[in-house]
């Protein structure tokens, strides 16, 4: 918990003040994993999004909801990969959100980005998340980002993104994915600690050739695609180096395997 709640928080169960935490794209993947466990542990997460009334690109909805929250947590996402479009999505929403957490006094600002970000700025997505950061850090809101490398859960995106005349082609750079779940255990460890004003990492514990993890994947899910090794393949318009996917050697690396997580039971 926060060290310092507001005048007025409410106290929890076992007596200690609860953290109000706003999680904006609270019903998505990572934002509804993380409000139940932000929850589970005697927290008052309140989920986000256009279906609840919030609306970061208008405006709508936010100093209602941001009332006596100590914490903001962003994992939204762009609905939209076009280059106008992701650019207006994270800059327009950011602005205002950092606009409402600064009139409600929020002690800790919190976004979930992505590991080389900085690195990928040939890629229109990627420039976006890169201005969004930007615009975090200069905002004078105490804040944590945290940087995570791509979630299993987003293999099949990245097949999808690949795909041409029902080939897959895609550079052998080496990635070190990560499972959702911990990513959010992440998101939710960060939102509840003192702000950092930098950026924090998190990763999986194995590497692959993205090549490899995107045919093993295929393999595992019957899916009959090939799979083509082009060093000059893009990802989402970057070209790729050996590295520029993996985190520092300072990550936090979470123990969830690939193909543990790949091959579990259905719930």
């Amino acid at each position: 918990m926060l060290s310092t709640p507001k005048h007025g928080a409410p106290a929890n169960k076992k007596g200690s003040f609860m953290t109000k935490i706003v999680v904006i794209g609270g019903t998505g993947l990572i934002g509804s994993k993380l409000v139940s466990q932000l929850t589970e542990q005697g927290n008052e997460a309140i989920a986000a999004s256009p279906n609840s009334g919030v609306n970061t690109l208008t405006g709508d909805g936010l100093a209602e909801v941001l009332t006596d929250a100590q914490v903001v947590v962003d994992v939204s996402n762009s609905p939209s990969f076009d280059e106008k479009e992701v650019l207006n999505f994270f800059t327009t929403s950011t602005t205002n959100l950092l606009a409402a957490a600064t009139a409600a006094r929020v002690v800790h600002y919190v976004a979930l980005s992505v590991v080389g970000t900085e690195r990928l700025a040939e890629s229109p997505y990627f420039r976006a998340k890169i201005a969004q950061e930007k615009l975090i850090k200069e905002s004078g809101v105490a804040y944590s980002i945290v940087h995570a490398t791509q979630f299993f859960e987003f293999v099949r995106n990245i097949a999808n993104s690949a795909t041409v005349d029902g080939v897959v082609h895609l550079s052998h750079a080496l990635i070190q994915p990560i499972a959702a779940d911990d990513v959010a255990s992440a998101v939710g460890r960060t939102a509840i600690g003192e702000p950092i004003n930098g950026t924090v990492e998190v990763a999986g514990p194995e590497q692959f050739g993205l090549d490899e993890l995107i045919s093993k994947s295929l393999t595992l899910e019957g899916d009959p695609r090939r799979v083509v090794t082009d060093p000059e393949a893009r990802y989402f318009g970057a070209l790729l180096q050996e590295r520029t996917l993996l985190p520092g050697t300072d990550a936090f690396v979470f123990q969830a395997r690939f193909e543990d997580w790949a091959t579990r039971p259905s719930p």
